[in-house]
């Protein structure tokens, strides 16, 4: 009898296209219901696509990539983005009326917790969701 994979890890550069943030969204709806968590593919898809165009908007500079990291344990699914821009953090806006500036409220919703960690060079966006076992 196989024994199942405990931790799923997937991770692919993509250029800084609108283009990208679709192909990212879709590829994290396809893995995650892959790995067995078909109910959380499209929060995961949400969340991957408002990190990616976050990446792609606020922290993209021309010639750098973006990533999208995707780890999913039993009970944890870890969503991350990293770009080249370390010195423009997310924030969440308060009593901004706008059409835009939303996606960290979303990911505020779906997330249980998320956040910015500092690299050599740019920055990593995470968001996490607890998985039911």
């Amino acid at each position: 009898m196989p024994v199942p994979q405990l931790t799923y890890v997937d991770t692919l550069d993509y250029t800084p296209t609108a283009r990208s943030v679709s192909l990212a969204r879709r590829r994290a709806a396809r893995l995650v219901a892959e790995w067995g968590q078909a109910e959380v593919a499209g929060d995961a898809a949400l969340i991957v696509s408002e990190l990616a165009t976050n990446a792609l908007l606020h922290g993209s500079l021309r010639g750098r990539l973006f990533r999208v990291r995707l780890e999913m344990e039993p009970s944890l699914l870890r969503v991350e983005v990293s770009d080249p821009r370390g010195e423009r953090l997310p924030r969440k806006r308060r009593g901004v009326v706008s059409t835009s500036g939303h996606g960290l409220v979303l990911i505020d919703g779906l997330a249980d917790r998320w956040g910015t960690e500092h690299r050599t060079v740019g920055k990593t966006v995470w968001a996490e969701v607890q998985l039911d076992e």
